[in-house]
């Protein structure tokens, strides 16, 4: 699997990560199926097409049907499993891991198209950072809930973090699916054990 095709699967994992966070929240909020349905499709594309309206794109939803298909069969899967009524604390670790999910792969394909841009190590984090972001941000504003990154565990942080290793790393010379994956794993693991242990940058008093 060359560097490309890894960015790819990244992409759709991200993007049905995001797809069920974005629908457990609006289960959990009581919305009709098109509100859901509404909120997985922000959730899961809404921080791509942030991104690329700012580097001036056509946001990808547009032009690629592939992300449609994954959100809609992600969407259909949930329901058909009843996945929101599953135990409570399940439902808690679903999400959790869901969203981490979506939140290093967007964080690692945004800082990608940072670096094949040539953008500068601000530019790089910027675009992996919104990516990531972005989603959420607008998901969590509609359902009148507290940003995660303006409160959470490590979340943006770890966004920040995986752009500075990714172009590090290109700069120096490690480029590949390895390093992307390594990256993944890495990005993954310290968001889920910062979330377990409640780590969290300073707060001010």
């Amino acid at each position: 699997m060359n560097n490309w095709a890894s960015l790819e699967v990244l992409y759709l994992i991200g993007t049905a990560s995001f797809t069920i966070s974005g629908y457990l929240i609006g289960a959990r909020k009581r919305f009709d199926l098109l509100g859901i349905v509404i909120l997985a499709l922000l959730t899961a594309i809404g921080g791509g097409m942030i991104r690329d309206v700012l580097v001036n794109r056509i946001p990808r939803a547009f032009i690629d049907i592939n992300p449609l298909y994954t959100i809609f069969a992600t969407l259909i899967l949930a329901w058909l499993i009843k996945l929101q009524q599953k135990n409570s604390q399940l439902l808690i670790r679903i999400f959790i891991v869901a969203d981490s999910i979506g939140l290093v792969a967007f964080s690692l394909a945004g800082a990608q198209l940072g670096i094949d841009l040539q953008l500068n190590v601000f530019g790089v984090c910027a675009l992996g950072f919104i990516t990531a972001i972005g989603g959420g941000l607008v998901r969590d504003m509609m359902v009148n809930d507290v940003p995660f990154i303006l409160h959470q565990d490590f979340y943006g942080t770890v966004s920040i973090l995986l752009a500075v290793l990714l172009l590090l790393a290109e700069r120096s010379g490690f480029v590949g699916p390895y390093v992307m994956w390594t990256l993944f794993g890495f990005g993954l693991a310290l968001r889920l054990i910062a979330h377990k242990s409640a780590l969290r940058l300073p707060r001010v008093s």
